[in-house]
C-alpha cells in the first residue's frame, strides 16, 4: 500500500462506517413498503429485476460520497461509471439480492467497495433487516458489527473436504448439461447460498466454501477484502484475480481452494 493510500484509508474508513446508519434510516423511514418492481432484462425470456427502492439507495450514496470526495469516480450497478480524479473508486450495489428484496427475505444487503487505483481497499456489506454489518478495518482486519459492538472476524479452521459446510448458486446460469459434468462437486453443496451474505458467513468461520456465477464487479469487489482480512481466499473459476469478478469461487482455506478449483475446470 502506497503512501497516498495510509494517509486516506482512515478518513474513507470513517467514512464507510458511517453509511450503515444513514441507509437504515432511509429505508425505513422513506423506503419501506413502497417498492415498484420493473425487468431490465433485453432477453424476452430474461428476468433481471430492478425497483425504485435500488434507484434511491444509489442517488443516495452519490450523493453522500461526493459531498465529501467530489474527485472520486463511481461505478454504480443502476447509474453507470463517473471517471475518478483522484485514484480513488467508489463500487456500489444498492441492493445485491433484489429478487430476495422482492419477495421479502431480510438476506438483501447494500454492497460498497472503495477501490484504490482499481484494487479494492475497504469493503461494506449492510443489512438493514438483519441489523448488522460487515466492513474492514484502517487495520487488515474484517469485522461483524451489530449492536454497535465490532467483532473481529477469522474464516473456519481447516477441516477435511468431505466434511466441509458448501453452499452454491447458480440461478439457472449455468447449462445442464454442464452442471452435469460437476454432479460431484454439486452434491457436496449442502448449505443454502443467500446473496452476500454467504461470503459473509465464510469470514465468519460458518461456511468453508462459495461457489457463485455471473457475478459483477459490484457484487464482488467489496468481498474481496473483506474476505482476505478474514484470512480466505477468493478468485475465478479459472483461477485468475477476483477483481474480473465473474464466476467465484471463495474458500476458507487453500488446501480446498485448490480441490475445488480443479472439479470446477470441466465447466471454467
Amino acid at each position: 500500500m502506497n503512501k497516498i493510500e495510509k494517509k486516506n484509508k482512515l478518513k474513507y474508513y470513517k467514512f464507510l462506517n458511517s453509511l450503515p446508519k444513514k441507509l437504515n434510516k432511509l429505508y425505513f423511514s422513506q423506503l419501506k413498503g413502497k417498492f415498484k418492481l420493473n425487468n431490465k432484462s433485453k432477453k424476452k425470456s430474461g428476468f433481471d429485476p430492478v425497483t425504485n427502492i435500488d434507484r434511491a439507495f444509489e442517488i443516495f450514496l452519490r450523493k453522500e460520497i461526493l459531498k465529501i470526495f467530489p474527485n472520486d469516480g463511481i461505478v454504480g450497478e443502476e447509474f453507470g461509471e463517473k471517471k475518478t480524479k483522484s485514484g480513488f473508486s467508489w463500487i456500489l450495489d444498492p441492493i445485491d439480492g433484489t429478487r430476495s428484496f422482492v419477495i421479502g427475505s431480510p438476506t438483501w444487503s447494500n454492497l460498497i467497495s472503495i477501490n484504490y487505483k482499481k484494487n479494492p481497499i475497504l469493503g461494506l456489506v449492510n443489512f438493514p433487516i438483519l441489523k448488522k454489518y460487515y466492513i474492514t478495518g484502517s487495520d487488515h482486519s474484517s469485522y461483524l458489527v451489530e449492536n454497535n459492538k465490532f467483532k473481529k472476524l477469522h474464516v473456519a479452521k481447516p477441516t477435511s473436504f468431505n466434511n466441509m459446510k458448501m453452499t452454491g448458486s447458480f440461478f439457472g446460469w449455468l447449462p445442464l448439461k454442464k452442471q452435469l459434468k460437476i454432479s460431484k462437486l454439486i452434491s457436496l453443496m449442502r448449505f443454502p447460498c443467500s446473496d452476500a451474505l454467504s461470503y459473509c458467513q465464510l469470514c465468519e468461520g460458518r461456511l468453508d466454501a462459495v461457489i457463485q456465477c455471473s457475478n459483477k464487479i459490484w457484487d464482488i469487489h467489496p468481498m474481496i477484502p473483506l474476505i482476505k482480512n478474514a484470512g480466505g481466499f477468493i478468485n475465478t473459476w479459472k483461477n485468475k484475480d477476483p477483481r474480473l469478478a465473474g464466476n467465484m469461487v471463495a474458500t476458507s482455506n487453500l488446501k480446498i481452494h485448490i480441490k475445488l478449483l480443479k472439479m470446477l475446470k470441466p465447466v471454467a
